[in-house]
């Protein structure tokens, strides 16, 4: 079996992908515009471990965290490489920093500690040409985070 090394993106692809997860990074908060950069199948492992597979799941998901003191944690995204896997497929290797931005509870309690401040997320994303119609280009199919211990 004969493996073929994975391409190097165009210029074009390496500058779509990587402000597809800067795109990412800056909607975390934002359900529709986050939602819109992923496939309708999209599978996400979050830092905590939970599967969410699935556009409904993932704004179910998304609208229940931000409805809690998960709101005020934020995130960053420092690209390590993007290879293309075929022309219509590419990895994106990355760090996530994970700030909590979450003060005292009401009874002047700290807010939980989180399971570790960065870790090492994984993208997969699919090139969606839609027919040529509007909204087409790179979307996220599936996203893995991996806590790195402290």
């Amino acid at each position: 079996m004969n493996a073929t090394p994975a391409a190097v993106p165009t210029p074009e692809d390496e500058a779509a992908i990587r402000q597809l997860v800067a795109d990412a990074s800056a909607h975390q908060s934002d359900v529709e515009r986050f939602l819109a950069l992923h496939t309708a199948d999209a599978t996400v492992v979050n830092f905590g471990g939970r599967r969410v597979a699935g556009r409904d799941a993932l704004e179910a998901a998304m609208r229940a965290a931000l409805a809690s003191p998960l709101a005020d944690v934020t995130t960053t995204v420092e690209i390590e490489a993007v290879r293309l896997i075929r022309p219509d497929v590419a990895i994106v290797a990355s760090i996530k920093n994970v700030y909590d931005g979450r003060g005292p509870g009401a009874e002047g309690e700290e807010a939980a500690p989180l399971p570790a401040s960065s870790g090492r997320l994984t993208y997969v994303l699919v090139r969606e040409d839609n027919g040529g119609r509007a909204g087409g280009g790179w979307r996220i199919t599936s996203a893995q985070t991996t806590p790195i211990p402290s």
